[in-house]
């Protein structure tokens, strides 16, 4: 989930610093994990941003989904529901077990999608969906990127 204070024109992102053993050390990108058993999407989304940032959800956007396979070290299989939050409730945690959150300006989350900036340092897929996630097209977009561990292989999307 990407916070996105709309006054501001700021995202929220969380910066993995806090475990070195983390497979994201060292990266940001938007809050989220892992749906727990017997869990909604929607549950998760609202449990991790409570979780990860204190907050609770008012308003939010699906944006869509990315299949990921043999992603990182480990070459994990995975399946993103990528949700954009417009308002939210609570007084934010800017830290938390994973690593410190921090709000940044979406042009230049944006710039760094388009140009590798090592002062936000992301996952090299990351540069081809984020811009995805804040574009004016209302439709979901539905894509795959496949990995070979910590290298994107290909990338493609659609949306309907």
């Amino acid at each position: 989930v990407y916070v996105w204070d709309h006054e501001t024109d700021r995202v929220l992102l969380i910066r993995r610093d806090a475990r070195p053993d983390d497979d994201h050390f060292g990266k940001v990108n938007g809050l989220g994990g892992k749906v727990d058993p017997d869990e909604s999407i929607v549950e998760s989304l609202r449990r991790e941003l409570f979780e990860e940032a204190g907050a609770t959800m008012s308003a939010g956007r699906f944006r869509g989904t990315i299949t990921w396979t043999n992603f990182g070290p480990k070459r994990e299989q995975w399946l993103a529901f990528v949700f954009v939050v417009d308002a939210h409730e609570g007084d934010l945690t800017m830290t938390n077990h994973e690593g410190s959150l921090e709000w940044t300006p979406l042009a230049r989350l944006l710039a760094a999608c388009e140009a590798d900036d090592p002062a936000l340092p992301m996952w090299p897929g990351d540069r081809h969906f984020v811009p995805l996630v804040f574009d004016d097209d209302p439709r979901p977009f539905w894509g795959t990127m496949p990995y070979d561990g910590e290298h994107v292989v290909s990338w493609s999307f659609e949306r309907f």
